[in-house]
């Protein structure tokens, strides 16, 4: 078991087709917010455009204080000397990811389900996400909806690994997530829909108080 690693209560994820914004312009924001670690997901470009855009974003999140997680390539997060990756099912085993990556790494992985946390129980990894919870528009073939119900089930199967809980969570949903049980909460849509309100919309949910 890896010593604990913090999530912090806010994930942001970028998404340059929700937003219209760069990933280098959406860290800047998101760090107007307060968020202190950000995920790049591009599931449109190409590996060298990703690559560029990622290297942006990561001159971005140094001057900020930002720690930056690549969503799926381990590849960019070694050669950009990103803080770490995030794999989802049918990504590189995290095994691996954690031979190419090193000890120091962040490693999240995706799951949907209990018996997916379970199988992750041994693994090099610093948390697990779980989703989606509700429904989600941002992927074209989502999991089927986990809920508040398997959400709960999940923080008691994962033990003492920090979960980040993702899918369909916006600022109105976000507190009943946190109070299921999820250490942070990872929103795409709920923070880009309005992207001129991104610091805010950041800023909203890391100051809600605690359930």
């Amino acid at each position: 078991m890896r010593g604990r690693f913090r999530l912090p209560r806010v994930y942001p994820i970028t998404d340059t087709q929700i937003s219209g914004l760069s990933h280098a312009e959406q860290v800047a924001l998101f760090a107007d917010g307060g968020a202190t670690l950000v995920q790049l997901r591009d599931k449109h470009a190409s590996a060298l455009e990703f690559y560029e855009q990622a290297k942006a974003a990561l001159e971005v999140a140094k001057q900020r204080g930002v720690q930056l997680i690549i969503n799926d390539r381990a590849d960019i997060a070694l050669a950009l000397g990103a803080a770490g990756v995030h794999l989802g099912q049918d990504d590189l085993p995290p095994e691996a990811a954690r031979h190419l990556l090193g000890e120091d790494a962040i490693i999240g992985y995706s799951t949907h389900s209990i018996a997916q946390i379970q199988a992750a129980a041994n693994f090099p990894i610093d948390y697990v996400a779980i989703g989606p919870i509700f429904r989600t528009s941002t992927k074209k073939n989502p999991d089927p909806v986990v809920g508040l119900d398997g959400l709960r089930r999940a923080c008691e199967a994962i033990g003492d690994r920090p979960l980040v809980a993702i899918g369909g969570i916006s600022q109105t949903n976000a507190r009943e997530i946190i109070e299921a049980g999820a250490d942070s909460v990872a929103l795409i849509h709920g923070l880009l829909a309005n992207p001129q309100c991104i610091p805010e919309a950041v800023r909203s949910l890391l100051t809600t108080p605690n359930p």
